[in-house]
This record gives structure tokens, sequence and C-alpha cells, in this order.
């Protein structure tokens, strides 16, 4: 999940890097013994025409849309201060946020088109009270706690040894990412960090449910990538994902804290089919009730859970050939809103807890996923927030 610059050639998106700040990562450290999560059905099996290297369905224009009408886009504000990053994501005061930035005290791969190169920091959406999680090794994605006292990331801080691996690469994700938790102090100021998890696999793109009892995040054991859970002590880790055919990310969970949302694509459409084809699936934190979320043959990628349990932000590929930021509905895959309006790319959205804010990452420069910097957008407007949760759809019609 992992905060570097990826590539685009000549107008096609290279998947494999698109990926990487998402954080495709898991992890676990020692097993705990406790009573196994049930074991969950497969995904969807492949179909012929994926196999064959079909072109996925091209998505339309929605909301009579423009391609790239600027003037349909909610306010946006560019977070001052903060040198490029990617994968923000707020606290439970809806003001600080934590993103993995360039830093050059991160290790740096002698592969320029590698990923990495990020530490994480965290600082308020007005660009200020930053504040430096860590000053060695790479750091990739991180998540708050909701009681703000308590954070955890993935770092590999502890394996300075271990070769720096890519963030981007599938076959060379950093087998030293570990999962770390430290306190935090009323003013965000990191102490006490401890680590969680203690193998030789790669683990990242973690995340903490609304009550604060559960983590899941992503393991990679033998070139397996799976979703699994454990306890914020460490405990309990268990496997919730068994799918050969598939690589799961971006776990985060529902209001519920017994729901996790996350994409997942097809091994035999990964780079044969461009841009990837993703589908949105639920899943309880037990490994029951595996439930597709999306229907179509289209990346669907990043998606992010709304405070109200039903929508969700997530990244797809314009007719322009362009990523941007769409709203998703649980209760009718049909239900897209595009979000975002810009020439270059626009990603790694997440949600305030009070689902009034948008932060996200945007391209600044001229090539794809160059110069990117953290942004926000008011969403206020399309009353996302807590007090309108009612539950979790079972189903999503399509």
């Amino acid at each position: 999940m992992n905060a570097s610059l990826k590539l685009l050639r000549s107008g096609f998106v290279l998947t494999t890097l698109a990926l990487t700040l998402t954080g495709l990562m898991a992890g676990c450290s020692k097993q705990a013994s406790q009573a196994p999560v049930a074991e969950n059905p497969k995904l969807p099996a492949e179909s012929a025409t994926a196999a064959a290297g079909a072109q996925p369905d091209v998505p339309e224009l929605i909301d009579g849309e423009q391609s790239l009408d600027t003037s349909q886009e909610l306010p946006v504000r560019k977070v001052p201060n903060i040198p490029e990053a990617a994968e923000p994501y707020y606290a439970n005061d809806n003001l600080h946020i934590v993103a993995e930035v360039q830093d050059p005290k991160a290790l740096h791969s002698k592969n320029p088109r590698a990923a990495g190169g990020a530490l994480d920091w965290i600082f308020t959406d007005q660009g200020i009270g930053i504040e430096k999680v860590n000053d060695h090794g790479q750091d990739a994605c991180a998540y708050f706690f909701p009681d703000d006292k308590h954070f955890v990331f993935t770092s590999t801080r502890d394996n300075m040894k271990v070769p720096i691996g890519n963030w981007s690469d599938p076959a060379d994700y950093p087998k030293g990412a570990e999962l770390y938790i430290t306190d935090l102090s009323p003013d965000y100021k990191v102490s006490n960090i401890r680590r969680l998890t203690h193998n030789d696999d790669y683990e990242a793109e973690v995340s903490v449910s609304p009550d604060g009892k559960w983590l899941a995040y992503n393991r990679q054991h033998d070139g397996m990538l799976d979703i699994w859970r454990m306890r914020p002590d460490g405990s309990d880790q268990q496997q919730i994902t068994h799918t050969p055919d598939w690589e799961e990310g971006a776990p985060f969970f529902l209001p519920d804290s017994q729901t996790i949302m996350f994409r997942a694509w097809k091994k035999s459409e990964f780079g044969k089919v461009q841009p990837t084809p993703m589908t949105v699936f639920t899943i309880k934190v037990d490994g029951t009730d595996l439930t597709q979320r999306t229907f179509d043959n289209t990346m669907n990628w990043a998606p992010y859970p709304a405070p109200d349990g039903r929508h969700y932000v997530f990244v797809r590929v314009a007719p322009d050939n362009n990523w941007e930021i769409y709203l998703g509905d649980l209760e009718n895959a049909r239900n897209l809103k595009r979000l975002s309006y810009h020439a270059g790319f626009d990603g790694f959205p997440s949600l305030s807890r009070d689902g009034k804010k948008m932060v996200f990452t945007r391209s600044e420069g001229k090539g794809f996923m160059s110069d990117l910097y953290t942004y926000v957008m008011d969403v206020s407007s399309l009353n996302l927030g807590p007090e309108n949760y009612k539950g979790v759809p079972a189903e999503t019609a399509h």
C-alpha cells in the first residue's frame, strides 16, 4: 500500500503500479490457536473471455457528466506544506490525517521504477501539526483507532537488511513489511511503538474496525495474497479469504464492525487486460457471507466505505482514459456518481468519520501518477454521515 510514484506508458496503465499505493499487502505473525474462521465461499470462477484477454467494459458517462467538466466537481482544496504523498486517512477527530509521504530518510530502491521511499506522517488537513511516525526503513499503509489514542501502521523499520523490494510488484513485495501499533497523545504525538507481527511474510494494507476490536490486513505467504484479521494486541490472527485464483486487497470495515469491504482481481487477467478488471466484495470478519458488490468487467479500485454503511468511494477509469473517483452504492451497483473531474490521476480516496470530507491523492505532474499531493473535497452535500446508517445492505441489485 504504498506511497510511491507509479508509471504509465504511452497512455495505458501499468496496473501493477496502481495497485501499489493502495497497499495490496497482507500480514500475520504468530498464528493464534483460537477458534478458526469459517470456510468462506469461493470467489466467482474465471470467465473464458477474460482469460482470453478481452478488453473490459468501458464505463459510460453517468449523471449527464462531461469528460472533464470541472464545474461538476464539489469544492476541492489542496493540503498545504506536505510533500508528495499518497493513501491518506482521517482520524476520528475529522481533522488529522495520516499519509505515506516521500521522505529523504526512507530507504529508496536503486530501481527508479520501484515504488517506495515513503514514511508515515500525521498532520491536519490544514497542513499543520506535522508528526513523523517513523524515521527509518520504509512505511506503508496506516490507520487510526476510533479512540484516536492508538495507531497502526506498516513498516520495514526492523528489517533494514532485507531486500528493499517493490511495493508495486506482487512478485517482489518487501518481505520485511510488518505491522506495528503505537500510542497517540491528545496532540497526536507518537510513542511506545510495538510490533504486532513477526514472520518472513509481507503484511500491509491494515485498517481498524469502528469498535476498535479488530484489525483487517493483507498477508502474502508463499506467493498467495489473502485477507487476515487479528486483535489489536496481535492475538487471534486468522486468514479469512482463501482464493488461489484471485488477489484481494484494500480491506476496510463497514460501520457494523463485522463486515469488511475489499476489492480483488483475477490472476489470469493481471498484466493481460488493461486496466485490470477488479471486483468489489464484502465478507464477515469470521470469513462467512462473501458477497459480490460490483458486476461489470471494469476496474473498481481502492473502495472505501462511507459512514452511512451504504455508499463507498472508489476509483475507475473514465471514458477519457483518466483515473477518477466515483461514489458507489451497496444497494444498487448501477447507482454511480462521478466525484472528480481532473486531467490527471485522482485516487486513494477515503472519507472522514463524519462523512463530510473526502481526502484523496491528486497528480499535479504531466506523467501518470506523477507529483502526487493530498487534497480534500467537501462532500457534506452527499449525506454520507453516520446519522444515515440503517445497516449494511445484504445484497446489491444490478
